[in-house]
């Protein structure tokens, strides 16, 4: 018996590292997965990964800051699975985006990254929402990041949405308590994705100061997802929880 058996699971960004860990984490615990991403890459595979572990997976390509496509994401969890149990807001924009003071960062990029990061966690959960309130219960987990806690040298905009992730994860808390819909955030350090390797050298990174020395991985983040997921986080709600080794302390 797995924790999640026979539950239904949105991962956003599913197709690729944090996302796709997420994915085959849950499944691993029986929950049917619906990966919802923008892109392409990595996601056969994904899919493919979760449905070996003997559960069901469905993917689609969205894009999460668009109210239209975050409504069809949910109706399509539905009519495909009957039920929308847990939320797992990953997508962001991280991949690629280059070190610079806060200065020099461009318009267009300050507002894709406030878009992305913060309003589609926004419109994905307004999306759910409906679908966990008439079922009596749901489960929301948000990505933050450490870098909320610690800042980042060259990532304004990033941090800033972080900064609103944990903000957004509090505020909903309050709103959503009434319906049995519990939501947190879980906030990984720096950890060795592909998105990590896309903006720095990780084995280049200074572990000293991480009590555990060593650098996260993806599969390290997922147990605090599936924790949160589960029935044995059902009065835990408005929560942010640091996976980073020790690294930062609250």
């Amino acid at each position: 018996m797995g924790k999640l058996d026979g539950r239904v699971a949105i991962v956003t960004g599913g197709g690729r590292g944090l996302g796709k860990a997420f994915c085959i984490g849950l499944a691993a615990e029986g929950a049917r997965i619906l990966a919802a991403t923008n892109e392409t890459v990595g996601l056969d595979q994904t899919i493919e990964e979760v449905r070996q572990l003997g559960t069901e997976a469905e993917s689609l390509l969205v894009d999460v800051t668009s109210d239209e496509d975050m409504k069809k994401m949910a109706r399509y969890a539905m009519d495909r699975f009957g039920r929308i149990d847990i939320l797992i807001n990953n997508a962001a924009l991280y991949y690629g985006l280059g070190r610079k003071p806060f200065h020099a960062i461009s318009c267009d990029e300050w507002d894709a990254v406030m878009a992305v990061n913060v309003k589609g966690l926004w419109l994905s959960t307004k999306a759910v929402f409906p679908y966990m309130k008439e079922a009596g219960k749901g489960k929301i987990i948000n990505l933050a990041s450490e870098v909320f806690f610690t800042g980042s040298h060259g990532f304004a905009h990033y941090v800033a949405t972080k900064g609103a992730v944990v903000g957004l994860t509090r505020a909903l808390a309050i709103e959503l308590g009434p319906d049995n819909i519990c939501i947190n955030a879980v906030a990984p350090g720096f950890t060795d994705t592909e998105g990590s390797r896309s903006i720095a050298d990780v084995n280049k990174y200074d572990t000293s100061k991480t009590p555990l020395r060593r650098l996260g991985t993806a599969e390290d983040i997922v147990g605090a997802a599936v924790f949160l997921s589960s029935d044995a986080a059902d009065f835990i709600t408005g929560q942010t929880i640091l996976v980073d080794g020790g690294r930062a302390m609250h």
